[in-house]
């Protein structure tokens, strides 16, 4: 019975040995930072770029690609306070995910 419950004994002072060393290690490390999309405009526009601006992927639907222009279109249209160039960029999105240019053609 002695034996039992010196085996008891070590067998929980292993685990907490074990459990304060991983939690040492858990804290030590560097915190994880999400990666987001750095920003900035390429000079000639991408489909990435287009999906990205968007907020779709790459392999979006035409109506969603309108749903998501509207979308973003609405939350910066230069009539409500937006900027002309953010808007330009957001037409050429578009365009861009619809296969109505190949490059890009921005005015800016």
């Amino acid at each position: 019975m002695a034996l039992l419950a010196g085996i008891a004994v070590a067998t929980t002072a292993l685990a907490g040995r074990y459990g304060i060393q991983a939690w040492q290690a858990f804290k030590a490390r560097p915190p994880r930072m999400r990666k987001f999309y750095e920003g900035g405009f390429l000079a000639t526009m991408t489909r990435r770029e287009a999906a990205l601006v968007l907020g779709l992927r790459e392999s979006a639907t035409p109506d969603k690609v309108k749903e998501a222009h509207r979308r973003v279109m609405v939350a910066n249209h230069p009539d409500a306070g937006g900027s002309h160039y953010l808007a330009s960029k957001i037409n050429e999105a578009k365009d861009m995910m619809l296969g109505k240019i190949k490059g890009g053609g921005s005015v800016f």
